[in-house]
């Protein structure tokens, strides 16, 4: 696909500015002799290093190299937040309540001189598969999606062997990137033909650098006197999007190309004044960027040539689905797309909704294959046990697996309860979920990443993308809903050749997924005993603390109650104050609603019963669901138009269509078989019956009829109680009625006398 912005070749001031850097930078670093902290890629090649790298090796050693993340600058600080809010923090709480609260017994750790039994260490055994399945993978033949991918390859020496510009390389240089990784090898040259991309690679490997440098590559030959925005790179987290951010800028440092994040939680005045501005890259979530879309002046993405997705096979599940699409919808047909992720999709259905043309597979490695440092786990939970898991957890933290690790929770109201435990047992940790605030959420990560806390309670929102150097154990204390979330969740420790573990907690109802991690990680997945003394004690420890945690919890309740009176009194005020400016505003337009969200989580959840085999109904998703919605709605709006008559009518049937089925639906009881074979019982024949004179009475009383005089005959009873065959004969015999009703009775010959009903007037007889 060719690009769709003009190449012009760089200017002579820009190259001779770009030296003079290099040599001010090269005279200044030559001084410096400090060691620091290797990156991913350093720690790559010291295990596969090669020997044509030997000449640069002192030179990149001497360098000061820089971390590509940087979370505390997008927002306040935590300590700033809690003053403004009025608030205090839950390290504050937990301090407050262990001072008031009696001490509780000795931990493990004070007793494990004395006693023998605690200090024995935990099991360590080969992990033995109760019953062994032989799952065969059928999969679908997609070659002809997919463009031909021969001879592309995957090593690199250096990056100058990638066609990058200097201001990169140097970027490169200062991170401490010196060979590429086989994504990095295999992308770049391609993607900076123009070409769409579909690349997957194991956790780790540098996928934000092998979409990042070929976009800016393209980026430092676009026309600079037309500011536009070119880039969107779409992630499905705020954190992924704040990390890919600052591994952007980090990368354009010595470039003149400016990048705005758009997320939520961010102040929403500062974005939209971000992107009035015409930023040349975008990194943004999709639904606060459909909201920019939506209700932002003078944002659009007329001039898009990349579009990006990070983690693209979260953001084809039903959650993003529909926005994706919206987004597709508003970018321009001819642009590059390019698709990034772990455990890529492998189906064309979705992919062919993204208008990708003709793009490139490229797979370094097996989507589930697993890093070679890492170390598998299983700590079997028994039905019966699951009340210690708690006490398994706290056993395995203070023994074994001490600092620098991610736990992974399944609610939001398990993580804050872990952390509030852990606070508790005098633990540092931080925790990571969505009932944070944005601020709340960045520091976290922040302090993990500097080591201020051993330990990091999450959710699924810290399974993807991010990169925190150093994480060695990844404890799996929910267990993931399937395979492609375990391979996220334990990516996190193992990157880039370090050594890592990942622990995950086994329920009986998680056979299933037991087996998938049994097959994927074959005879080198172990089964961890922990001592059942230690669990015993730990056991007493967290019943102890239940009331402490109790009392952290209703603090927090009460402080929620007050936060929330205070926003609403300050509403209050601000609409009295400001009124008319408020209600001058445009109104803002949601993408989708709060109805809309409960639709389409019930659609997920339906789903997931589906496959999982609980119910056997056909699932409408949130797109269908939407698109019938939009045809209803074109459908009332043309009925509008339509004369007072027929939209009458029009309503009329729809109401009986609706009695109809609502008598027609299946009944409990001796009736219900009779209306499935197409007759009817008498008890609802007579309900039809009175519910049609009741509706009839209705419309004489409100006037919406007008009863018409009717003549007694014989005739029209014994009519009445035929039943036409056939339209035809309806109308026959409706017209023979009329006919008979207005035809003159015949007198006798002695009757002169008129009847009582005669429609002619007094005034008639007073004539004569």
């Amino acid at each position: 696909m060719s690009p769709s912005f003009l190449f012009d070749p760089p200017s002579d001031e820009e190259i001779e500015h770009s030296e003079i850097e290099d040599e001010e930078e090269n005279n200044e670093e030559e001084e410096e002799s400090e060691p620091e902290l290797e990156s991913e890629e350093e720690g790559e090649e010291g295990e596969e290093g090669e020997e044509g790298e030997e000449p640069k090796e002192p030179k990149v050693s001497k360098k000061k190299t820089q971390s590509p993340w940087d979370f505390t600058k997008y927002s306040e600080s935590v300590a700033e937040e809690h003053a403004r809010r009025s608030t205090t923090s839950v390290d504050d709480k937990i301090y407050a309540v262990r001072q008031r609260s009696k001490p509780v017994v000795a931990l493990p750790d004070s007793d494990e001189d004395n006693s023998s039994s605690d200090s024995e260490p935990d099991k360590q055994e080969d992990y033995r598969p109760e019953e062994e399945d032989e799952e065969e993978g059928n999969a679908g033949d997609n070659k002809s999606f997919f463009a031909p991918s021969e001879g592309t390859s995957f090593n690199a020496d250096s990056f100058l062997q990638l066609n990058l510009s200097r201001p990169l390389l140097r970027a490169c240089e200062t991170l401490g990137y010196s060979k590429p990784t086989p994504i990095q090898a295999a992308c770049i040259p391609l993607a900076l033909t123009g070409r769409d991309i579909c690349g997957s690679a194991i956790t780790g490997s540098g996928k934000t650098a092998a979409f990042a440098l070929p976009t800016l590559e393209r980026l430092l030959f676009r026309p600079k006197r037309m500011h536009a925005i070119r880039v969107l790179i779409l992630t499905p987290t705020r954190e992924l999007a704040a990390q890919v951010h600052s591994m952007i800028e980090k990368l354009a440092q010595f470039t003149d190309i400016r990048c705005c994040l758009i997320v939520g939680g961010l102040s929403t005045k500062v974005q939209e004044a971000a992107l009035r501005s015409m930023p040349d890259i975008v990194v943004a979530t999709p639904g606060r960027m459909i909201d920019h879309l939506r209700n932002s002046m003078s944002v659009d993405l007329d001039d898009l040539s990349v579009l990006i997705l990070d983690e693209a096979d979260r953001l084809l599940e039903l959650g993003f689905n529909a926005e994706i699409q919206e987004l597709v919808r508003v970018c321009p047909k001819k642009r590059q797309t390019m698709l990034f992720s772990a455990t890529m999709t492998e189906e064309v259905d979705d992919l062919i909704k993204l208008s990708l043309s003709k793009p490139l597979r490229l797979s370094a490695d097996p989507s589930a294959k697993r890093p070679a440092s890492l170390t598998e786990e299983v700590v079997r939970i028994r039905r019966m046990r699951e009340v210690n898991q708690e006490a398994v957890l706290l056993a395995m933290c203070t023994k074994t697996f001490t600092s620098k690790v991610i736990i992974f929770s399944g609610t939001k109201q398990a993580a804050h309860r872990l952390r509030i435990i852990f606070g508790l047992a005098g633990l540092k940790a931080a925790e990571l979920h969505g009932n944070l605030t944005q601020a709340q959420r960045l520091e976290a990560l922040e302090q993990f990443r500097k080591q201020q806390v051993d330990f990091l309670v999450a959710t699924d929102v810290a399974a993807r993308g991010l990169d925190i150097i150093g994480v060695q154990t990844v404890i799996n204390f929910a267990c993931p809903r399937d395979l492609t979330s375990y391979v996220h969740r334990v990516g996190r420790t193992a990157r880039a050749g370090r050594a890592g573990s990942a622990v995950t907690f086994v329920t009986d109802n998680d056979r299933s997924l037991l087996k998938s991690i049994a097959k994927r990680a074959g005879s080198k997945l172990k089964s961890r005993i922990v001592a059942e003394q230690s669990i015993l004690k730990w056991s007493q420890v967290i019943e102890q603390m239940e009331d402490q945690v109790s009392e952290v919890l209703q603090e927090e309740r009460e402080e929620r109650i007050l936060r929330k009176a205070e926003m609403e009194a300050t509403k209050a005020e601000n609409m009295i104050a400001h009124r008319e400016e408020i209600f001058s505003r445009p109104k803002r337009t949601w993408f989708v609603t709060e109805k809309e969200k409960k639709l389409s989580a019930k659609a997920a959840k339906a789903s997931m019963d589906k496959e999982n085999g609980s119910s056997g109904k056909e699932v409408m998703s949130a797109q269908q669901a939407e698109d019938l919605k939009m045809k209803e709605k074109r459908k009332r709006e043309r009925e509008k138009n339509l004369p007072r008559k027929k939209r009458r009518k029009l309503e009329a049937a729809r109401e009986m269509l609706e009695d109809e089925e609502q008598d027609h639906k299946p009944v409990k009881g001796k009736g219900a078989d009779e209306i499935e074979k197409g007759g009817m019982s008498l008890v609802d024949l007579a309900y039809r019956r009175a519910k049609a004179v009741k509706a009839t009475k209705r419309a004489l009383d409100s006037g919406k009829i007008v009863k018409k005089p009717q003549k007694k005959s014989n005739n029209k009873k014994s009519s009445s109680s035929r039943k036409p065959s056939s339209r035809t004969e309806e109308m026959r015999e409706l017209f023979q009625t009329d006919m008979k009703d207005k035809k003159p009775k015949s007198r006798g010959p002695g009757v002169g006398k008129k009847a009582n009903k005669s429609f002619k007037s007094k005034s008639r007889y007073k004539r004569k």
